[in-house]
């Protein structure tokens, strides 16, 4: 088995805020983002294969599990996570990299793209989005309109509503309710990344959380997508309703020369879901592209 180097640490991102990373292996860079809320576990597989032959690096966001939250709220926003991102490459010395983005990632690797382009090599997008993916989400508003009504409560209510937000993400039912919403696949996901996934949302505090997912409801990257000109890779699931698949689509028929993979049985964790056909796929299209 071949060892596989690992070195962790923190930075002083744009406005002071410590962000905690990883890195493994040697070679070209490879930059993952997590959805929001979610953990680094979530790229689990992609770092255990990428590792191999590939400098893998993940981080988590501001208000995130290792990292500190901004001393502004103001300062929890898309771009403050791409800035992040292009201070986390100015921390390591890289100039330009494989950015990959899973769910929310895809925003944050999209604003990224918009605002530092010469960072970007190329782009991966597993389950991601470019505008809201909450309009429409199961066919109807319910998503948004129960995002509102927690967030108004917590607006009169912010102990009582984070202590139901804990208990109610903790409890074992939930992973079976995300699971049947599309959120997992339950016969191809470890149920320990998922409990793992469970924990750690309902680690982060509550009022960021709500402000980072206002961001991402409010943020609209279409048009960045059209001016797109690096080779990107987008990776959908079949039976994902928390993200369904018009979202890649639309992403794949705006980013000129994209690749398109459909997994399927994929839920909205294609990446933990089929690893290993996620992997061949990732890998060949950075070979195709130069990128090894």
């Amino acid at each position: 088995m071949t060892l596989v180097s690992k070195t962790t640490g923190h930075f002083r991102s744009f406005d002071g805020t410590k962000i905690y990373y990883e890195v493994r292996g040697e070679g070209r860079p490879v930059v993952m983002l997590y959805g929001i809320g979610c953990l680094i576990n979530h790229w689990n597989h992609q770092i255990k294969y990428f590792s191999r032959h590939y400098q893998t690096i993940v981080f988590d966001y501001r208000a995130h599990h290792k990292s500190e939250m901004p001393e502004s709220r103001e300062r929890l926003t898309i771009d403050a996570l791409a800035q992040d991102v292009a201070a986390l490459l100015d921390h390591l010395h890289l100039e330009k990299v494989s950015l990959w983005g899973h769910s929310f990632g895809a925003q944050v690797a999209i604003r990224t793209f918009d605002m530092f382009p010469e960072r970007v090599h190329d782009l991966v997008f597993v389950n991601g989005f470019a505008t809201n993916p909450m309009a429409g989400m199961f066919g109807n508003d319910l998503a948004s309109s129960a995002f509102h009504l927690l967030k108004e409560g917590y607006q009169k209510l912010p102990e009582t509503i984070s202590y139901l937000w804990r208990s109610a993400v903790n409890n074992p039912l939930a992973i079976q309710l995300s699971a049947l919403a599309g959120g997992f696949n339950l016969k191809l996901t470890a149920l320990k990344d998922i409990e793992i996934y469970a924990r750690g949302i309902a680690a982060i505090d509550l009022d960021a959380f709500l402000t980072l997912f206002e961001n991402m409801m409010s943020y609209d990257g279409r048009s960045v997508l059209d001016r797109i000109d690096v080779p990107t890779l987008i990776i959908a699931g079949r039976n994902d309703s928390v993200t369904p698949r018009e979202h890649q689509e639309e992403m794949h028929r705006r980013i000129k020369r994209s690749h398109f993979l459909m997994v399927p049985f994929g839920s909205h964790c294609a990446q933990l879901d089929m690893p290993d056909l996620v992997n061949l796929k990732i890998e060949q299209f950075l070979g195709e592209h130069g990128y090894k």
